[in-house]
């Protein structure tokens, strides 16, 4: 694949929702040419992923928060809901959908996300500033080598449309100013069904087309169990029951935990609580470190219903659980890293029904079909040991509680996803070969994603940076967990990958840029400098910088930005009392520049608001929103 034009290229290994994300921060950002390379080895993942790809969810999988909460862009709350109502194209949707008025606390199908997202990246590809270009490719990337000036990554299959593209059938080196890995989730191969995986009646992906298509052809009275009691096995038990199932459903779950249904009004919030200063005392032992951690959530939930009357019961332990992220990485630090991959082992599932509910859409059907009387859902609380074939060719299913052993004789067995957070056990090349190289170690502390800095770089085994290679998504669920306390699948869902995705493309810009302009050295000797420029800057100018690249970077259309980042130029010369720079006063200003982006993206990126009261912190709410 040839260079376009010779300019910078930014390799996105992966085109899901964190790949696609980021390229259109990238096309937004850029100020000068630069080939953003979107590489995907399942084309039909594009802009998808396995969470939306529309072959693996069918019409009845909706979003298991509300359509509101689904807009790309953290700083434009209902632009999602407003996509769905007014651009999308609903010529091939079922009435029932092509007839709704999605509104904010509404639910949405996952399928169409995708469409949304290949909307939204060609919009910022059409708004892209001139000479900045996207190749979309097909491939995959096997392996990695850092050099003085990049990185070369081998691309099996490589086929590729649009400026500078290329294609095939042979192994080729692309080379890559910076990396950026989105390479989603990875499937876990489950220990206790090593005999199965190959059955006809046995459903490892419930996502996939294959998986699918067994669930739909289901005869209606046939038995059925499904591994997990977490929100994808309510994807499966809610399409079975939505087309009429009358057999048997075993929702089989080592905790026993189920999900909470969101309140037809509810509204994400963060309230302001104190820190639990239970959760800061030295760790001792697990015992009484849980007990320390229950005590001091049943005082803190207790608080909420009593100071909070307007916050639904049914939410209060998410808003809890909000609340103490900010104090978490404080309270993780006094863990040991063994006792802390117990805990998460142990109270992963918890923590993540804790931390999110679902539409009443999801859980509805799944609640009313749980009637002890009459229902034909059960939940098994024990932990999967084994699944056999029998002779009639069902398959059984072997269940450990702590009270009791029994078994489940099912004519469809559905394994819960089962995501692989340890990427020493991925059997992928390109993991095998960057944690072999280096330029990869699994997260030390948690064992879950991989050792990232707190700009998303890949950190290497030393601790330092492995090279211009950066994560985005579930790659880096470990740092998310011990450096903001983000727990569950918010280390890793759609409200992470919008923030992650904003640094990482404004970083990835801002290191180019000063490559392309200035001295030859490696940008990270300027850190130091770009925090003292901030610091002594005059507050007035620089504050007026500030919001004015936050606006540019808010902005979707290409004359607006421009418009925008003329202004900050302006704003940074005319900043008085600077600091004297060695050198001219362009590095000066460069250096500044980077300051005033830096401090937009930490504003953009605030997680301690919501993204409505983000939006009227930052000058960009519209009329209606600013007076709510």
């Amino acid at each position: 694949m040839g260079r376009t034009h010779g300019c910078p290229r930014v390799l996105i290994v992966g085109a899901g929702l964190a790949g696609t994300a980021t390229a259109i921060r990238l096309l937004r950002f850029a100020r000068r040419p630069l080939e953003i390379v979107l590489l995907e080895r399942r084309p039909d993942y594009r802009s998808a992923g396995v969470a939306y790809h529309r072959e693996g969810n069918p019409w009845d999988h909706v979003f298991n928060i509300q359509a509101g909460r689904m807009s790309v862009f953290r700083e434009d709350v209902l632009d999602f809901v407003r996509w769905a109502n007014v651009e999308a194209d609903r010529r091939e949707w079922p009435a029932r959908w092509a007839r709704h008025e999605f509104a904010e606390q509404g639910p949405a199908p996952r399928r169409i996300f995708q469409d949304y997202l290949i909307d939204r990246l060609a919009e910022a590809r059409r708004e892209a500033c001139p000479g900045v270009v996207l190749v979309e490719a097909d491939g995959e990337a096997v392996d990695m080598e850092v050099r003085p000036t990049g990185v070369g990554v081998t691309v099996c299959r490589l086929s590729a449309s649009g400026p500078g593209a290329g294609q095939g059938p042979h192994p080729c080196l692309l080379f890559a100013e910076h990396v950026v890995l989105a390479t989603g989730l990875e499937l876990r191969e489950p220990p206790f069904a090593s005999e199965v995986l190959t059955h006809p009646s046995f459903v490892r992906n419930p996502y996939s087309a294959a998986g699918v298509r067994k669930l739909v052809a289901l005869p209606s009275e046939a038995s059925v169990a499904i591994v997990g009691s977490v929100l994808s096995a309510y994807d499966s038990a809610g399409l079975l029951l939505r087309q009429g199932h009358t057999g048997r459903i075993h929702l089989v779950s080592r905790t026993g935990t189920m999900f909470r249904t969101y309140p037809a009004d509810h509204e994400h919030g963060v309230l302001p609580l104190p820190c639990p200063r239970a959760l800061l005392e030295p760790y001792r032992n697990r015992a009484e470190f849980v007990a320390r951690v229950r005590s001091a959530w049943e005082t803190a939930c207790s608080t909420v219903a009593r100071d909070h009357p307007g916050v639904h019961p049914a939410v209060i332990a998410e808003r809890v659980a909000k609340a103490w992220e900010p104090y978490l990485p404080e309270a993780i630090e006094r863990i040991p890293s063994a006792e802390l991959r117990r805990l998460l082992d142990e109270f992963g599932t918890a923590i993540a029904a804790y931390r999110v509910g679902a539409v009443e859409y999801t859980m509805g059907v799944i609640e009313r079909a749980m009637d002890p009387v009459a229902g034909p859902v059960r939940l098994v609380v024990g932990a999967v040991e084994r699944i056999t074939s029998a002779e009639s060719g069902r398959l059984v299913v072997s269940v450990a509680s702590a009270e009791r052993r029994h078994t489940i004789e099912a004519d469809l067995v559905v394994s819960n996803f089962g995501r692989e957070w340890d990427y020493s056990r991925v059997g992928r090349p390109l993991w095998r070969n960057l944690l072999r190289r280096g330029i990869a170690v699994p997260h030390r502390r948690t064992g879950r994603g991989l050792e990232v800095d707190e700009h998303g770089t890949l950190l290497g085994p030393g601790g330092e940076p492995a090279g211009p290679v950066s994560a985005v998504g579930a790659l880096r669920e470990g740092d998310e967990f011990v450096r903001n306390g983000r727990t569950g699948a918010f280390a890793f869902n759609l409200a992470s990958i919008k923030n992650q995705s904003i640094a990482v493309a404004a970083r990835v810009v801002a290191r180019l840029e000063l490559r392309e302009d200035g001295p030859a050295e490696d940008p990270r000797q300027f850190r130091g400098d770009v925090g003292d420029l901030a610091e002594e800057a005059v507050r007035g100018g620089f504050e007026e910088a500030v919001m004015l690249e936050v606006r540019r970077l808010a902005t979707r259309t290409r004359r607006e930005r421009e418009l925008l980042d003329s202004r900050v130029d302006a704003c940074i010369r005319s900043v008085d009392g600077r600091p004297a720079f060695p050198g001219n006063a362009s590095s000066r200003d460069r250096l500044m520049r980077v300051a005033v982006n830096r401090a937009a993206v930490a504003r953009l990126t605030d997680v301690s608001v919501t993204p409505r009261q983000l939006r009227r912190q930052l000058g960009i709410a519209d009329a209606e929103e600013a007076g709510a």
